[in-house]
């Protein structure tokens, strides 16, 4: 049974109150262009898509940004990077903060669906204005991607929604390069079944409407480590976990074979402190093997401010409120070190 709350705007009216400023679409397109090129191999840096595990406070988000820009602006010749304005936070039991789309004030434990669209839209707005950094976001709901297709530089599927259907038809349908996770159980065949499935046409019911999409040539995968039947974290980044997965995505003979590298969740076992020796041991794997550095395009990274995490109902300026990140001089250490190793 279904009460109803509220009517929402659309995303023409959501717009309308939160427009994408002019001067920054052509900037977006340069920022995609790079993306794509670095996933094609057109250009030899490694992508970065590095930021809080949820975007809770703009504040806080924008300040963050605006030193990741810096450092960015450092080893731009080695490393792109983007940030993670991650506004959905999936509940594996369904309790908790759920991000600004559903609490755009986590202090308060009110839903207000749309209050927490116009302030997650205005929050990307200003990261890309303030930093000049483009931004990744999380594709949740697909129902509701289109709020935000306009600002985001990146989109991702995550390990829950990799296996879902209107996910992966949505996707197919997006502009900017998505990248698919692993799901859950770690299977390389339903990864590599979910970006075959983003990269080709499709036709389907999106909201009132039959659509048909042309497919996403930049779909490609993200190795985020694997939850095994008794809850226990195995990671899949070393080198024989990364090689076959190209070997398989080469027979598939899909489109855009590219792989990014999760340093944090079943990776690390969520100890967000070991994401520096991720990265590293990836990056000297790929300066061991030619074929193993053309496959890796680039690392997601779970940073903030502070290190570690608090409960939504804390206030540290800074601080994680779902999972554990990296504090800001680590993360800088991180891209630093990691400019220096990279071919």
């Amino acid at each position: 049974m279904f009460e109803f709350v509220k009517d929402i705007m659309t995303a023409d009216e959501i717009r309308s109150i939160e427009p994408f400023p002019q001067e920054l679409k052509e900037k977006k397109a340069l920022a995609e262009k790079q993306v794509v090129d670095i996933l094609s191999g057109k250009d030899k840096r490694k992508l970065f898509i590095i930021g809080p595990c949820s975007a809770d406070n703009e504040d806080a988000v924008c300040d963050y940004a605006c030193r990741l820009a810096r450092t960015a602006e450092k080893i731009k010749d080695k490393i792109y990077v983007l940030v993670r304005v991650y506004t959905n936070k999936p509940r594996t039991r369904g309790e908790g903060y759920k991000g600004m789309f559903h609490s755009p004030n986590p202090l308060d434990n009110s839903t207000d669906i749309q209050a927490g669209i116009l302030a997650l839209r205005k929050m990307h707005i200003r990261v890309i204005r303030e930093s000049g950094l483009f931004s990744a976001d999380e594709m949740l709901y697909p129902d509701n991607y289109d709020y935000i297709d306009d600002v985001l530089g990146y989109a991702a599927l995550g390990a829950r929604s990799a296996e879902d259907q209107m996910h992966r038809l949505v996707a197919s349908g997006i502009d900017v390069p998505v990248g698919v996770k692993n799901p859950m159980n770690g299977s390389l065949s339903v990864l590599l079944n979910s970006i075959y499935a983003v990269q080709i046409q499709n036709e389907f019911k999106y909201k009132e409407r039959q659509v048909r999409t042309y497919g996403n040539p930049h779909a490609h995968a993200i190795l985020r480590g694997v939850v095994d039947v008794y809850g226990n974290n195995i990671s899949n980044y070393h080198y024989e976990d990364v090689m076959k997965l190209r070997d398989m995505y080469l027979r598939e003979k899909l489109k855009t074979p590219a792989v990014i590298i999760d340093a944090n969740h079943s990776n690390s076992g969520k100890q967000p402190f070991e994401q520096p020796r991720i990265v590293n041991e990836v990056l000297g794997n790929a300066r061991a093997s030619a074929e193993f550095n053309e496959f890796i395009k680039g690392f997601m990274v779970e940073s903030y401010i502070l290190d570690g995490n608090q409960k939504p109902t804390e206030t540290t300026y800074g601080r994680s409120i779902t999972d554990a990140c990296l504090g800001w001089e680590k993360t800088e250490r991180l891209l630093l070190h990691a400019a220096e190793k990279i071919l």
